[in-house]
Parts: C-alpha cells; structure tokens; sequence
C-alpha cells in the first residue's frame, strides 16, 4: 500500500512552504508570449559586477576540472583584512542563505524558539522551522524592527533572534544606539543573527556597522553577501562573521566546497575594487530617490528606505503585479509577507525605472 509521502519526511518540514524567488525574465516571457520584459523583483545590482571581478571570475573558469579551496584560505583573508578581523571569524557560504541555514542547523534543537519581526526575510522561517524549531514573529513599528518589543520578546526558551538592516522586504532600519541597547538586553545564551546583505548600499551617518559589536558581544553572528552591491548573485557567495568559537563550530557542519571556485576568485576582487562599490552606493541613492519621489507622484505610498529597492502601498498588490506582468515588468508581490497591499520593487536603472512608471501609467489611466 502506498503511503502519504509527506510523513517520510522530517516533522519540521511537513508543514514549511518553499520560498518563492522573483520571477524570471524567461519564464514570464514563455508564459504570456512578452518580449524584452525586465526583471525588478529579486534586489540585484542591475549594473552588475565591476570589471575587476569580471576579469577575476574569467580567468578563474580555466581551473574549473579542479575543486575549489575548502577552506577558501584567500577569500578569507581578503575579508579579514576588510573587516579587520581574524581569519578564524569567517565561516563562508554558497550565498547568505546558505550561511542562515549553516546557523540555525549548528545553534537551534527541536523544540527550541526563535524571534525574528513580522516583516522578515522570508528565510529565517524556513531554516529555523525546517529542524523542527519554532519562530515567534514580532509585530513591527511602522513596518520597521520594533527592537524593545522584540526585547521583551526574550526569554529562557529563545535561543536565537533574527535582525535585518536594513530589512527585506521593507527597506527600513535601525540606528547605532538601538542595536546597542538591543544586544545588552539579549541573554549571553542566544545567538543574535545580524543580517547586513544591503549595508553597503546605506549611506545614514548612525547606521551601525555589526562587526563593531563583536568583541563585546560574542554572541553575535553578522551574515552579509557578495549578491547585493558587488553584483555577484549568479556566483552565490555569502559569509559570517562571528567569535571565532562560533565559526569553528559552524566550520564543523559547512560543506568542505560549498563556495565555487569562479565565486571565490571574483568575491576577492570584488573586495578590492572599492571604487566600484563607491560609485554603485552613489547611483543607487540617487536613482532611488528619484524612483521614490516619482511614485509618490503617482499616489502611492513609499516606505523610506535604506537599501537598493522600495516597498510600495499601491491597494491590490495582487491585480497590480498582474498588470505589470503582462506588460513585461517583473517587481515582487509580498502576501507571503502579510503584506498584501504592497509590492517591492528593486532599483533599476534609469531605462528600467521609466518603463516601470509608464507602464504604471498605462494600467493606471485603464483603470
């Protein structure tokens, strides 16, 4: 007799529902018969890598019958030269969700509880309910991490807290002195994952860079990514930076190649090629305010944010991204977020933001 194949399987994946990435150019234009569509839905720098990455990622292709380094010995120290940290800090990833996955799976049990906001990365539900953990989600400020609700959230059974700044989907963030504060309040027992994938895109003079609070908080894991703002998504690269007990740990259960070789040859060059992160930071800023600034024009609500995309109040989130599907534009709808009168909306370039607002034009006057 055959059985449910859904009890084969372990009890905290029975009930996960997988997460759903933007949807890509090609399968949009195989399905409604659009061509040149463009794609702003997954947050990716749309001028891509620099050219010393590109170069770097080229010559590293001639070594692909070889595994990558394991231990990823030169990406390491690139980091730890960056960031001003030991080597012994740095656990890598295939990508950030990879290293989210690594932590949740080395510091959470079945049974144990996890806190994250309501608004959060869609992620960190997925990795801590996958081992059979439970995650609390804190109603949010304004749709922004209300820290001191989130701190009278703690208790003996939380064993980990998730932060994003700035936050995806919402694109807000926190200040220095709350993050500070924040840790203080947060038991030596748990772990707090601080999720900086768009940090480098913030230019507020009190946004708090995480790796400052290491040394007094080892409990502290930060996680970033070289798909944001280095332009490196196709490659999957991530890392943590963390006590160097707690890598050690995560190093226990990392895969020995989880980082390829093309990734690892062009995050190094990325890491050296400052002036393409500067020169990105700058256009973002700019294209973004102009970008806010003509959707308010159009009546729509804009949350203030921080990274390379905007959360939009349009109404029917749902109609509208249907909408723009079919004249082509890809943007992301955020029901799965409890969100189901906004849409996100990554920063393109200036070519692209335009044909976002005609078409939002065109379905306006329709309407």
């Amino acid at each position: 007799m055959a059985c449910d194949p859904v009890i084969l399987a372990a009890p905290g994946v029975r009930g996960l529902v997988p997460y759903q990435p933007g949807k890509p150019i090609e399968e949009l234009e195989r399905e409604l018969g659009v061509t040149g569509a463009i794609k702003l839905a997954s947050n990716e720098n749309p001028y891509g890598p620099g050219a010393k990455a590109k170069a770097a990622a080229a010559a590293a292709l001639a070594q692909m019958e070889r595994y990558p380094d394991g231990g990823g010995f030169a990406l390491k120290r690139a980091l730890a030269h960056r960031l001003a940290v030991s080597e012994r800090q740095i656990t890598l990833g295939n990508g950030s969700n990879d290293v989210l996955e690594l932590i949740a799976r080395t510091f959470l049990c079945p049974g144990e509880t996890a806190l994250c906001d309501e608004h959060a990365f869609a992620a960190y539900a997925i990795s801590v309910r996958g081992i059979g953990a439970h995650m609390i989600q804190v109603p949010s400020r304004a749709y922004a991490h209300d820290l001191d609700a989130m701190a009278h959230a703690l208790s003996p059974s939380v064993r980990m807290v998730f932060l994003a700044n700035p936050n995806n989907p919402t694109g807000t963030w926190f200040g220095r002195e709350e993050l500070a504060g924040f840790l203080a309040a947060v038991p030596a027992s748990t772990i707090v994952v601080l999720d900086e994938a768009y940090l480098e895109y913030v230019t507020e003079p009190d946004y708090p860079d995480g790796c400052g609070f290491l040394a007094r908080h080892p409990n502290l894991v930060v996680v970033r990514t070289f798909s944001k703002i280095h332009g490196l998504a196709g490659l999957r690269v991530g890392y943590a930076v963390s006590d160097p007990a707690l890598a050690e740990l995560m190093n226990r259960l990392r895969q020995p190649f989880n980082v390829n070789i093309v990734a690892q040859a062009a995050a190094v060059a990325a890491l050296a090629d400052k002036a393409h992160v500067e020169r990105m930071r700058a256009v973002n800023a700019a294209d973004r305010a102009t970008l806010a600034a003509a959707l308010r024009d159009h009546g729509l609500g804009v949350l203030p944010s921080v990274g390379n995309f905007l959360c939009v109040e349009v109404g029917d989130a749902a109609r509208l991204y249907e909408a723009l599907l079919r004249q082509g534009v890809i943007v992301r709808p955020l029901k799965p977020y409890g969100m189901t009168a906004h849409l996100r909306i990554t920063v393109g370039r200036p070519e692209e933001n335009a044909r976002l607002l005609r078409a939002l034009a065109d379905i306006m006057r329709a309407a």
